[in-house]
């Protein structure tokens, strides 16, 4: 079956998501710069609606818009953040950290985990400004930090995803299941199902799932 993740800025159209329609939603803020962090109260209030419906929570976990090259300060605020998504009982968190040299920011990953607690990490679209010669390193490295999904466009443009199959195609069959691969940018209920067929990926996400 093919899972369907809502991509949701605060708790606008929660009222119409159902199950099994929408498996999962993204819940962030400031859609027009990407996403960051929801508020206490919002994650509050769309974490015990959604799991009344039987659809699960992922809290975006991102202090700001432009790049994903976090300071000490940005960092310590991640981890407060993370800290309320646990506790407001958020099913997965999604972060993205980078170098200035676009690689894995692992010492800045490491940081964070403590404050997770086990909780299932997703890696958000950061994941496309990372060299497509260094992704499949990438992808080992946050297999081994824990990370169960990555979140792609399978480009750092924003080109049709239909022109990014082939890589999305390579993705998939690298991870050989070890990783769950999420594409999105671009995926509508219309074109999911082909996309997923197309790619192998088992997945999709976007704000046009509903």
């Amino acid at each position: 079956m093919l899972i369907k993740e809502f991509c949701a800025e605060n708790l606008s159209h929660l009222s119409k998501l159902t199950a099994p329609d929408i498996n999962r939603v993204e819940l962030c803020d400031n859609l027009a710069v990407g996403g960051t962090t929801p508020s206490y109260g919002v994650i509050k209030e769309a974490s015990s609606y959604l799991h009344d419906k039987g659809i699960s929570l992922a809290t975006m976990i991102r202090p700001r818009g432009g790049d994903f090259t976090y300071n000490d300060l940005e960092l310590r605020a991640m981890e407060e953040d993370i800290l309320q998504a646990v506790e407001l009982e958020s099913d997965a968190l999604v972060l993205g950290l980078l170098t200035k040299d676009k690689q894995l920011d692992r010492d800045g990953i490491e940081q964070l985990l403590p404050a997770t607690q086990g909780l299932p990490l997703v890696f958000h679209m950061a994941f496309d400004a990372i060299p497509k010669s260094d992704q499949f390193q990438a992808i080992d490295d946050l297999i081994e930090l824990g990370f169960v999904r990555i979140l792609t466009h399978g480009s750092s443009s924003e080109n049709d995803i239909f022109d990014n199959l082939e890589h999305l195609r390579n993705l998939v069959n690298y991870t050989d299941q070890r990783i769950e691969i999420m594409i999105g940018g671009g995926v509508t209920t219309d074109n999911c199902q082909e996309l997923a067929r197309l790619t192998g990926a088992s997945s999709v996400h976007g704000t046009k799932m509903i």
